[in-house]
């Protein structure tokens, strides 16, 4: 049996903007926009999900997609670090930052590790529905990272060498056994 899944990455933030650690924070409405732009591309789809983050639910209805809420989706739980920009956290607790970025089971920040993460992806991408027709994902850079990491088999170390922007698609396949990368569009 084979099957597609289309992983599309929330639109712009004042976070991503910043580049700050995301809160529950609206997409902007240049991204709005862009989004709706995109809306006819994916009329043929089967399933949707979503993360039930206010900035993919805000993304999904720009795209006119219904979709269905799945917390597996939701961003990594970045803890006391969410809301905060990446200088801020670098020049505050450089050696945490260090850490978390070099360690996939470390979370200084007291949430959620790469390696946490990952599993959480990989159960969602073996859920039996996954693996049916050609279904989408509205989520986060992290979980589509997290994807990909899963998809390829690769090291957790890699999850670092993925850069997701607002509203890259992934094409993900699988032929009942395993995921493929297909493409990457931005």
């Amino acid at each position: 049996m084979s099957s597609r899944l289309t992983l599309i990455s929330h639109a712009s933030t004042a976070a991503v903007r910043a580049s700050a650690f995301p809160l529950d924070e609206g997409i902007e409405e240049p991204g709005r926009s862009a989004a709706a732009a995109l809306a006819g591309r994916f009329s043929s789809l089967g399933l949707v999900w979503s993360s039930p983050a206010k900035r993919a639910l805000e993304t999904s209805a720009a795209l006119n997609l219904d979709v269905k809420i799945d917390s597996l989706l939701r961003d990594m739980d970045l803890g006391r670090w969410a809301g905060r920009t990446f200088n801020d956290v670098e020049a505050t607790e450089p050696n945490e930052m260090l850490q978390w970025i070099s360690d996939p089971a470390s979370t200084p920040h007291g949430g959620e590790s790469v390696e946490m993460l990952l599993a959480r992806v990989r159960s969602w991408l073996e859920a039996p529905e996954r693996l049916r027709g050609r279904n989408a994902a509205v989520t986060h850079p992290a979980v589509i990272r997290a994807a990909i990491v899963v998809a390829i088999e690769g090291n957790p170390a890699s999850f670092w060498r993925i850069d997701i922007a607002p509203l890259s698609i992934v094409e993900l396949s699988s032929n009942g056994r395993r995921w493929t990368l297909k493409t990457i569009t931005t």
